[in-house]
């Protein structure tokens, strides 16, 4: 088999996002790292291209001189615009004209018709690791895609320009298989040195799980399915001390979107870290329904630091609405177990969601209030092709962008209030529960009271504003 020239990349620049240059919580790739990794453990040679810290200039000059084969470009809502921008490059510059472009990722799934006509030449459909080594094998023995039909879980346009959409592949089993994210082609010293300068210490991120078994409406499932498989409690820690003798962050960063759906699994890694004295501080996102005492006196016991426990509302009508799953007394209860156990507890909010009033948004500065959490992050509702969410409010979009202009981050759609009504409400919230945890300190700044509730008083008059309006 002729090697071919194979490279990854994923279009962030963080250079490019005042936002999250402002929180500076950069994490690595991931997702092609495992790719990377994969191929290696296969005899297929690659580097990665971590965008990160870099810019497309510089991405630009890098493709001139290593002209790769094959290019693999990690694309989900975030570096959607900018992955347009590269196989632009691509297509237009006569010493890439040999250059394979393959998509993967969360995005590309439910718009892989506008992804290939634009110029991609191959979509991978969900896991990327079996796809990609069958993809380049293929590409070292024959250019014309449209003799792939063999290959699972691809799409493709046809002579006619018609897409192909070939056999869905199955998810994979066994991830014990996998090798470790290939970390070595990155410089993750750029990425402790960025938290050390603003945040004091080193984290680095690990990923335990794929798929999420919940059904929460607005989330997307266009990679791993709404499944659970899991690497071994030892697999995870043999990670984790991997990662300590080879660069001793300060603390880690476990990705997944429920890490505490198994309790089996919770004791089995609680015990491998406490017979393998592997000790990291970590951090984690779970669910209040997949707590509960024992749960968190494990978690405590292994390191965890700091749980972020999702809500998404105070309001129990709206968390029916969403299909969450799970009572918001249970939320409250968890976050304070968890304060008591010595944890850092955080949670999400979600503002805007369909059917949400002005009552609603009352009942969750009310949760707030009540829960207290050590953090919280706001969001405005936003529909993703692909899921529930999206189907149900597509018939009443105000807002949605050309394909290759923006995003789904970008659509609106008609809701009980207008859009800037929930802006406003994101701005209520802050300042009503900021008052409230100014009230509770023993020092609290009596200068700031009056600020706060002024500031809450015009963010109240502005929503009313809206409401009138809409």
């Amino acid at each position: 088999m002729q090697q071919k020239k194979v490279l990854f990349t994923h279009g962030y620049f963080l250079e490019e996002d005042p936002k999250e240059k402002s929180i500076m919580r950069p994490y690595p790739p991931l997702g092609i790292l495992y790719l990377s990794a994969y191929l290696e453990s296969n005899g297929i040679e690659n580097n990665v291209f971590d965008s990160t810290f870099s810019t497309f200039d510089l991405l630009k000059q890098y493709l001139l001189v290593e002209k790769p084969d094959i290019i693999g470009i990690y694309t989900n809502l975030m570096t959607k615009i900018n992955v347009l921008k590269i196989i632009d490059f691509v297509k237009k510059t006569d010493q890439l004209l040999h250059t394979k472009i393959i998509l993967g990722g969360p995005e590309v799934k439910n718009h892989a018709a506008n992804f290939l006509k634009y110029g991609a030449d191959v979509i991978v459909l969900g896991e990327g690791e079996e796809t990609m080594f069958e993809l380049v094998k293929f590409f070292c023995q024959n250019q014309n895609i449209k003799e792939s039909n063999h290959i699972k879980s691809i799409a493709y346009l046809d002579e006619n320009k018609e897409i192909i959409l070939t056999e869905s592949r199955p998810l994979l089993k066994q991830i014990d298989l996998l090798p470790m994210p290939n970390r070595k082609k990155i410089n993750m010293q750029l990425y402790f040195d960025a938290w050390k300068k603003h945040h004091g210490q080193s984290v680095v991120s690990i990923s335990t799980m794929r798929g999420c078994p919940y059904t929460c409406k607005w989330c997307s499932r266009a990679v791993y399915g709404q499944t659970y498989r899991r690497k071994s409690a030892k697999l995870v820690v043999d990670e984790m001390e991997y990662l300590k003798n080879t660069y001793n962050p300060d603390a880690i960063w476990f990705v997944d979107d429920v890490f505490t759906v198994s309790h089996k699994w919770l004791k089995e890694f609680a015990d491998e870290v406490a017979a393998r004295k592997i000790v990291f501080p970590y951090e984690i996102i779970t669910r209040a329904d997949r707590l509960n005492e024992e749960t968190i006196d494990l978690l405590k016991a292994s390191g965890c630091f700091r749980v972020w426990i999702g809500a998404e509302s105070g309001s129990q009508k709206i968390i029916d609405a969403m299909d969450r799953r799970v009572d918001v007394n249970v939320v409250r209860e968890m976050i304070q177990l968890s304060q008591k156990k010595g944890i850092q507890a955080g949670t999400f909010i979600m503002l805007g969601y369909p059917g949400e009033t002005t009552a609603d948004i009352e009942e969750t500065i009310h949760h707030l209030k009540v829960a207290n959490p050590d953090l919280y992050t706001i969001t405005i509702a936003y529909p993703i092709k692909g899921t529930p969410l999206y189907e149900e409010v597509e018939a009443n979009f105000t807002v949605f962008p050309d394909w290759d202009k923006g995003t789904d981050r970008e659509i609106d759609f008609k809701r009980t209030y207008n859009k800037k009504f929930y802006e406003y409400a994101v701005r209520l919230v802050y300042n009503e529960v900021r008052y409230h945890k100014e009230t509770l300190k023993s020092n609290t700044n009596y200068l700031l009271l009056p600020y706060l509730k002024a500031k809450s008083y015009a963010a109240r008059g502005a929503m009313l504003f809206e409401r009138l309006k809409s």
